[in-house]
């Protein structure tokens, strides 16, 4: 039985409602994926019913909202194929993960340690690297990008040096498209006795992972982008490396024992999350996580892979020079495709497609300047499918993309 996006659809009051007075067409889902009404639910029960400060209450209240706290830090735990809740750290979202992680193995690092990216990355992945150059004198490099925008691991083996401490890339690009081959790159970083930073942003909406396949030493994501609520992301790392972590943030919750000279910190996970953690979003990504790997999760990603290829095959049988970007036809790719049309900017794109159609895409940059200027290219228009995407928006796309060369062309 083929894959129905509709059942997945139903579950969305801004998908169902039939007040709306425009059409829409979401193809905005690396940027920020829909929410189902579970987990507003979830949200909403757990703030009328439990809601309390969390770790240290002995009240009734605080043991409930503490319970339900670490009972979605192992939902996740589970949805990432991991087997210990406490290497999964609640953070404000992927690029807080990154930074916690900049800043925390920053301090471990020696002048002109190195520290590898790729000219593939979200700002997030380059500029807390940036800081830590800035203020400690490690170097930061850049693997290269292949023709069809896909991380060079073949220049990795020779940029990978005896300084490199850490090599921190894309799982799956938010621009090309294209997927990192994980577990070949972390062969050749581990050989080097380096620690391997995933940013799963894209990726984990996939749905439930065999994290420890891919064999990183930390993974992030952001809870918006696999259909929970702003606010919340993950840090997930290894506990053996956790554990002999500095803090990166100060504050409550995560000390031990504090003096006017000197401080104690928790173990990981709680060593990490420093003031009031994110509760009620906590439990929404929890809520979300489970609602997704409850789903015909196979079914999903075939009927994604189908109507990424319908984009790409419509868009280039359309006249008027539409560059795609990432890997080709038929590649493997994460569910959405950036494209330039010659002599239209993106953002004029967007609001024809918006206004005239009701799809909403994304243009410009897409946090990804630096890979932008390599490629010489002012911004790109970008589709980006999820769960709930049908062949209707597909259709809508692809028409009103041909209308909007007429206009604008």
């Amino acid at each position: 039985m083929a894959f129905d996006p509709g059942l997945a659809a139903v579950d969305f009051t801004i998908l169902r409602s039939q007040a709306r007075e425009e059409e829409l067409h979401y193809l905005d889902n690396a940027a920020m994926a829909l929410i189902p009404d579970c987990v507003i639910n979830a949200m909403v029960e757990h703030d009328t019913l439990r809601r309390s400060n969390v770790k240290r209450g002995s009240h009734r209240l605080a043991e409930e909202a503490t319970e339900a706290f670490e009972k979605a830090r192992a939902a996740v735990a589970d949805y990432l194929g991991v087997s210990d809740p406490d290497e999964v750290v609640f953070t404000g979202g992927a690029t807080a993960g990154i930074n916690i992680l900049a800043h925390s193995l920053g301090l471990m690092f020696e002048r002109n340690d190195e520290v590898l990216i790729s000219q593939l990355e979200h700002h997030s992945n380059i500029i807390p690297w940036q800081v830590i150059q800035q203020r400690q004198g490690i170097k930061v490099r850049y693997l290269p990008v292949t023709p069809d925008g896909r991380i060079n691991l073949e220049r990795a083996e020779d940029m990978i040096k005896s300084r490199t401490r850490i090599v921190s890339v894309t799982h799956g690009s938010n621009v090309t498209g294209a997927i990192t081959d994980a577990r070949t790159l972390s062969g050749l970083v581990h050989d080097r006795g380096a620690f391997l930073i995933l940013d799963g942003a894209q990726t984990a909406p996939g749905g439930p992972m065999d994290l420890p396949a891919l064999g990183a030493d930390f993974y992030v994501f952001s809870g918006h982008k696999v259909y929970g609520p702003t606010g919340v992301g993950i840090l997930w790392g290894r506990k053996e490396i956790l554990k002999n972590m500095p803090p990166a943030l100060g504050g409550g919750e995560m000390i031990q024992d504090v003096g006017l000279e000197k401080s104690t910190f928790l173990d990981p996970p709680h060593r990490f999350e420093a003031g009031t953690p994110p509760v009620t979003q906590a439990i929404g990504l929890a809520a979300a996580v489970k609602w997704l790997a409850a789903k015909d999760v196979k079914g999903m990603r075939g009927h994604l892979r189908r109507l990424t290829l319908r984009i790409m095959e419509g868009l280039t049988q359309l006249s008027g020079g539409i560059k795609i970007l990432g890997p080709e036809t038929g590649m493997e790719r994460i569910p959405l495709v950036s494209f330039c049309v010659e002599g239209l900017h993106p953002h004029d794109i967007c609001q024809v497609m918006n206004d005239r159609h009701g799809v909403a895409l994304r243009g410009g940059f897409h946090c990804a300047q630096p890979l932008h200027d390599f490629l010489k290219i002012d911004g790109t228009t970008r589709a980006s499918l999820a769960i709930y995407n049908n062949d209707n928006d597909v259709d809508a796309l692809l028409n009103g993309m041909e209308d909007c060369m007429k206009i604008l062309g």
